[in-house]
């Protein structure tokens, strides 16, 4: 093109010299003639910069390209950074974490063109740590959970913070990992946000009991069918002497006891003050149900009888109190292979269904991973093809999980993991898909199997697929879980007496009502009404 363009120039300039010429008179011939010859030799000069400068143009052109093909060729990996918390260990070692890292990038770099910088944070502060880190963009691959407080999922997208993978996705490994009713269970108005972790992907819970205990005292616990029936094994658990006869877990419980009831759909126990009555199939304010103030009434029996700590209402019990022998009876999350605990706790455990399960709008978000906002398309796509290899390649998967073979863990004689590490330690749930990751010593080697069954027998909330948004009450919303935390987490704990419940729900409702939440009940009611 700029050949042609030069030469117009010239032919131009040549046809004006020309009629210059014609036009002039006798006299003047001489002079146009001149001037002609100057125009048209002024006139190439030109072209011929013009042509040069083309020419040099061209030259650097190729040679950016060939330089960006070089730098291509060499392959020079997308550095991506995952953050994820630790709930195996009080207190990540950030040199076993950089090992497992290194160990990590020497495995997958003629895999995929992928690095990672890994940064594990004990689950205490990871709401905190992860928080800032976001603020400081400082992450492309955030582990998180629909149950997570500031940066659950429910937080993360109103708040715009996730990248949208919905067009990143079909056609990858990853995608194919999975069915594809997962990635429709887990999307946000029609997109595609989160990568779940494939696991227990409906909700239910056990009662989980030590196993000891159970000998020790002749328990049987297959009476066990609601609440009430745990006081007699609670009783010998105070003899015992047991500092937490029942432990919370530092855990508001009615959004977990009560799910056969209600479908909490906001999956944050702060927000439990309003549900779907699943046999009405309506909205209600559940402060003011009879389950709640039977639930409230509970605990604060229990408490007086010793059966549940203040450190539970004061949130001082830590995440490893389960694995010591403080506790007698606490909860779990109903999963395929419950004796998964065993590990997680350091000693036998047992459970006892305490509710059906359930699949809901966020069942399927329990623990999930999702790309920050702030990552380019170039990290966006990175991130996507370590997910990919991390749910398709159980060597990469046992090393994420796991840690360093030898060091944080062995394989038996069936091929199956035997954790032995206090410095890097993780389980399936968090990490990645149960198809994947190796099997414990002590779980079934058809684990895999197993889930797929589980997460396929469970029953299905009226209000699946409903996801309500905040926004349009978004300060009210907040005001209330506000409030949820200085009156509904303690009487969910027992931090109210017995005599004091009903006054104290009264005040509860009041401070809500205060804070907006006739607001918030009537937006909840009129978008579910408009959803089902």
């Amino acid at each position: 093109m700029k050949r042609k363009t030069t030469s117009k120039v010239i032919a131009t300039a040549l046809v004006a010299a020309m009629t210059m010429g014609m036009l002039a008179g006798c006299g003047a011939a001489e002079e146009a003639a001149d001037t002609a010859a100057e125009a048209v030799e002024e006139t190439t000069e030109a072209a011929t910069e013009a042509v040069e400068e083309t020419a040099e143009a061209a030259t650097e052109a190729v040679e950016e390209t060939a330089d960006a093909a070089t730098d291509a060729a060499s392959g020079d990996a997308v550095e991506i950074s995952v953050y994820r918390a630790t709930f195996n260990l009080a207190t990540p070692d950030e040199a076993q974490v950089t090992k497992v890292q290194d160990a990590i990038n020497e495995y997958i770099k003629d895999k995929i063109n992928v690095q990672i910088k890994l940064t594990d944070v004990g689950s205490g502060e990871y709401t905190d740590k992860a928080n800032l880190a976001l603020a400081s963009n400082e992450i492309n691959l955030l582990w998180t959970a629909s149950w997570e407080a500031t940066i659950g999922t429910n937080d993360l997208v109103p708040a715009n913070a996730v990248y949208d993978l919905t067009d990143l996705l079909p056609g990858t490994d990853l995608y194919a990992s999975m069915d594809e009713g997962q990635w429709e269970a887990t999307k946000y108005n029609g997109k595609n946000y989160f990568i779940p972790v494939y696991k227990d992907n409906v909700e239910g819970y056990d009662f989980m009991f030590r196993q000891d205990l159970i000998d020790k005292y002749g328990w049987d616990i297959t009476t066990v069918k609601e609440l009430k029936d745990l006081e007699p094994m609670l009783a010998d658990c105070a003899d015992e002497g047991l500092k937490y006869p029942y432990l919370t877990q530092k855990t508001a419980m009615f959004y977990r006891w009560y799910i056969n009831d209600f479908d909490f759909f906001t999956a944050n126990a702060s927000s439990n003050f309003v549900a779907i009555d699943r046999e009405s199939n309506t909205v209600v304010d559940t402060v003011l149900t009879p389950q709640y103030k039977e639930f409230c009434t509970l605990m604060a029996e229990w408490a007086e009888k010793g059966y549940i700590s203040e450190d539970d209402a004061t949130k001082t019990t830590t995440d490893t109190t389960t694995q010591t022998q403080d506790w007698g009876i606490s909860w779990w999350t109903d999963i395929p292979v419950n004796d998964e605990a065993d590990a997680r706790y350091g000693q036998d455990v047992t459970m006892q269904p305490a509710t059906d399960r359930w699949a809901h709008s966020t069942s399927a978000l329990g623990s999930c991973y999702c790309v920050t906002a702030t990552s380019t398309p170039e990290q966006a796509q990175a991130c996507i093809d370590f997910m990919g290899l991390l749910y398709t390649d159980s060597k990469l998967a046992d090393l994420y999980t796991f840690g360093i073979e030898g060091e944080d863990y062995t394989y038996d004689a069936n091929g199956q993991v035997e954790q032995t590490s206090e410095l890097y330690n993780h389980s399936m749930w968090e990490s990645a898909s149960a198809t994947i990751v190796t099997p414990l010593a002590n779980e079934p080697a058809n684990k895999a199997d197993l889930y797929k069954d589980f997460n396929g027998g469970a029953n299905t909330s009226v209000a699946a697929g409903f996801r309500f948004d905040a926004s349009p009450v978004e300060a009210q919303y907040t005001a209330c879980m506000n409030v949820f935390d200085e009156y509904g987490f303690i009487l969910e704990n027992g931090g109210i007496a017995a005599a004091d419940v009903e006054s104290t729900i009264e005040a509860y409702q009041a401070a809500l009502d205060e804070a907006g939440y006739q607001d918030v009940l009537a937006e909840f009611t009129a978008q579910y009404d408009a959803w089902k």
